[in-house]
């Protein structure tokens, strides 16, 4: 680096005793030239706290900071300029950080440059608005990914049926569809529950909101739900779902023109042949699939692979898929983690049998003894979706009832980390799956 320093100047403003005076200004100029103007914050096994992480860099762009998402680069870091304020709010939240100067910031973008390395940079430039899908009744173990959101420190809003209804999806960018059951059965909760007075109170709150917003039936109201969610995917949106959120959703989809409820849920039998009626082609992810008839089993259809886990818990893993990085930058992002095996959780849908997975939907993860399939994404329109089984990532087996997840004691979640890759997808620049 050259530095010109002008007679004026250094006549006028400073009287140098000697040349050696001079050089030791020079190398403190030089010195605070390159003073680190890069905040790294490490995805990897040294982050004290992955979750929190992602709420900074949510809390970053807020305030319209671009923020480089490194894909790959120590399990997939952030990048941002320097500011105090940044940094104070790293230590408040306890995200371990890295200064970097920018010489060797560009070191690591020149790494990540080289074509035989498998990563990438992508820019998260706009944070987006989210919205949950969940009614005012909602429990804190109700949902994995409002807890995810909370401790995050991430903003959302509550939203439901008549918000859905009356079209406000287009207000926002991402949208999460909390533990539901999108056909209008209850979670086929009845043979276990239907003499608690919670799954009366829910039951009953579902039948006047069908009411007061014109439908004869909860399940027609549940299709009209669906139905506007899968028109914001087409519109550009971003859908993410776990557990019952997901098979549910494409089983109302398929039965938009059959009754599929037996009258313990909706006062009238089902419709004769209407497993023949079942409309694929309005699905996102699933085909071919049965409907589970009797109302008194727990499940919707043979989608789900819960039963299929007869193994100790200690065994049950999925593994995450490894993507080209610079061809395919989107399941790239979906699948930012430390770890690439990840310890297996339950839900009323755990994952997804491989055979019922339509041919062009993108596995993201798979247990590989189990021969299912844990996470997977899709385009629909301008828009996409992503599906993750399972309940709770760091409660193998969550029964109704039961105290939620204190996330603090799992600051590193690998299975967590998943649900906020999804968080921050909508806020990089549109990428598109190369081909």
């Amino acid at each position: 680096m050259m530095i010109l320093i002008s007679e004026k100047w250094t006549t006028h403003h400073f009287k140098f005793r000697s040349m050696k005076q001079l050089f030791v200004i020079i190398i403190l100029f030089i010195s605070f030239l390159g003073r680190s103007t890069q905040i790294l914050i490490p995805m990897d096994v040294t982050q004290t706290n992955h979750l929190k992480a992602y709420g900074i860099a949510y809390w970053a762009l807020e305030r319209e900071v671009v923020i480089e998402w490194l894909l790959n680069y120590r399990g997939g870091s952030f990048m941002m300029p320097h500011a105090k304020s940044i940094e104070e709010e790293l230590l408040i939240r306890g995200v371990r950080y890295e200064l970097v100067t920018d010489g060797q910031a560009s070191n690591i973008r020149n790494q990540i440059a080289n074509p035989e390395v498998n990563q990438e940079i992508v820019q998260l430039e706009k944070a987006p608005k989210i919205a949950v899908y969940t009614p005012k009744t909602s429990l804190p173990w109700d949902d994995a990914v409002t807890m995810a959101l909370e401790y995050a420190e991430i903003p959302y809003d509550k939203i439901y049926d008549s918000a859905i209804v009356m079209g406000v999806l287009p207000q926002y960018d991402w949208l999460h569809l909390h533990h539901e059951d999108f056909t209008g059965q209850y979670g086929k909760f009845y043979a276990r529950y239907s003499s608690y007075k919670w799954y009366q109170d829910q039951v009953k709150d579902a039948e006047n909101d069908a009411r007061k917003l014109g439908f004869s039936k909860v399940s027609k109201l549940k299709l009209a739900v669906a139905t506007n969610i899968r028109n914001f995917v087409l519109g550009g949106g971003f859908l993410f779902t776990m557990c019952s959120g997901t098979d549910s959703f494409d089983i109302a989809l398929a039965a938009h023109s059959t009754d599929i409820c037996e009258s313990i849920y909706d006062g009238d039998p089902s419709e004769p042949g209407y497993q023949q009626k079942l409309d694929y082609g309005n699905t996102l992810a699933f085909r071919d699939f049965t409907i589970v008839r009797d109302p008194m089993i727990y499940e919707y259809s043979n989608i789900d692979g819960t039963e299929l886990h007869r193994i100790p818990e200690n065994q049950d893993k999925f593994t995450l898929f490894e993507f080209s990085a610079k061809w395919d930058v989107v399941p790239t992002m979906l699948t930012q983690c430390h770890t690439d095996i990840i310890d297996g959780f339950m839900g009323q849908t755990t994952d997804f049998r491989k055979e019922l997975i339509k041919p062009n939907v993108l596995v993201l993860a798979e247990n590989q003894s189990l021969n299912t399939v844990k996470y997977i994404h899709g385009t629909l329109g301008d828009g996409t979706w992503t599906f993750y089984g399972g309940h709770d990532p760091e409660d193998y087996q969550h029964l109704v009832g039961d105290p939620p997840t204190d996330l603090n004691l799992h600051p590193n979640s690998p299975g967590y980390r998943l649900i906020l890759n999804n968080i921050l997808f909508p806020a990089a620049k549109k990428q598109k799956r190369k081909t």
